[in-house]
């Protein structure tokens, strides 16, 4: 069953709802990312985000990229700060990815005042991407953030320059800080008022990870069981704002696409409150 899609802000395209979070093929193999491919083609998927420091995520998606380039829209992000850096990150990613061009790139997890002043300012990154926009190498720009502090950080960069999308955490627990969620529905309400696409991730946290012991690639641990990701992603995908994106390992991505295929309505509150008290549900942000 294809998963519905929305258009992505003002890009115009029609991105399916649940994005790909290619974080998830930072470690697999060419074949085990091959799997995945088919899988996301299977439910219609249409939209990849990777970043450059994602492994071999770049790597993985570049022989399908060579190929069927024009079945996705296609998004990246530099972490660099400076103009060269960004430059020489994106350059090395553009070959990665075997492509001429991307439809997204976009400032990676820019939170920190220091950096942001200078990703931002004279020589900064976002002055190579503008120059890498008017080169056709990328159409849009965008900014990323994790943490409590990035809704706040994500209205500083949206009144500083016209960002063609946002990506920040969004789940249950994530909205219950007053904090957060207050800069959450700014954050939103400006992106409605500028047609900026909205990106969402961490929709699977159940808690940090306890020990040094992980389970899965996600760097927090996740849901793992069907009926708690079908809640988690129902109550996500019920704020029609928003696009989610999948969660960093192959093997919670059939749970997520088959959960996002079925969404109806959003997962209600008390719902999400007793699935918080059973599976002892800790912020994965404080």
């Amino acid at each position: 069953m294809p998963i519905p899609k929305k258009t992505f802000g003002r890009t115009g395209h029609l991105s399916t709802r649940t994005l790909f979070g290619a974080a998830a093929f930072s470690g697999v193999t060419q074949d085990e990312a091959d799997g995945a491919m088919e899988l996301l083609i299977e439910y219609g998927v249409n939209h990849i985000d990777t970043a450059a420091s994602y492994g071999d995520s770049e790597l993985r998606l570049g022989p399908w990229m060579e190929t069927r380039r024009n079945e996705f829209f296609l998004a990246t992000k530099t972490g660099q700060r400076g103009y060269d850096g960004a430059k020489a990150e994106f350059e090395r990613s553009l070959r990665r990815l075997r492509v001429g061009d991307v439809d997204l790139i976009q400032l990676h997890n820019l939170v920190d005042e220091a950096e942001w002043e200078a990703a931002m300012g004279p020589g900064g990154a976002l002055e190579y991407l503008l120059e890498a926009r008017e080169q056709g190498l990328v159409k849009y720009i965008g900014v990323t953030g994790h943490g409590v502090a990035i809704a706040g950080m994500h209205q500083r960069s949206l009144e500083r320059f016209d960002f063609d999308s946002v990506l920040l955490p969004y789940n249950y627990m994530m909205m219950q800080n007053d904090g957060y969620r207050a800069g959450f529905k700014e954050v939103a309400r400006l992106c409605r008022a500028r047609n900026v696409a909205l990106q969402t991730i961490k929709s699977l946290t159940r808690r940090p990870y306890v020990s040094d012991q992980h389970s899965h690639a996600t760097w927090y641990e996740p849901f793992t069981d069907q009926a708690s990701i079908d809640k988690a992603v129902h109550w996500a995908l019920g704020n029609e704002d928003v696009f989610l994106n999948t969660a960093g390992d192959i093997h919670l991505l059939p749970l997520v696409l088959d959960a996002a295929a079925r969404f109806v309505e959003r997962t209600p509150d008390e719902v999400m409150e007793a699935l918080a008290s059973e599976w002892e549900m800790v912020p994965l942000f404080v």
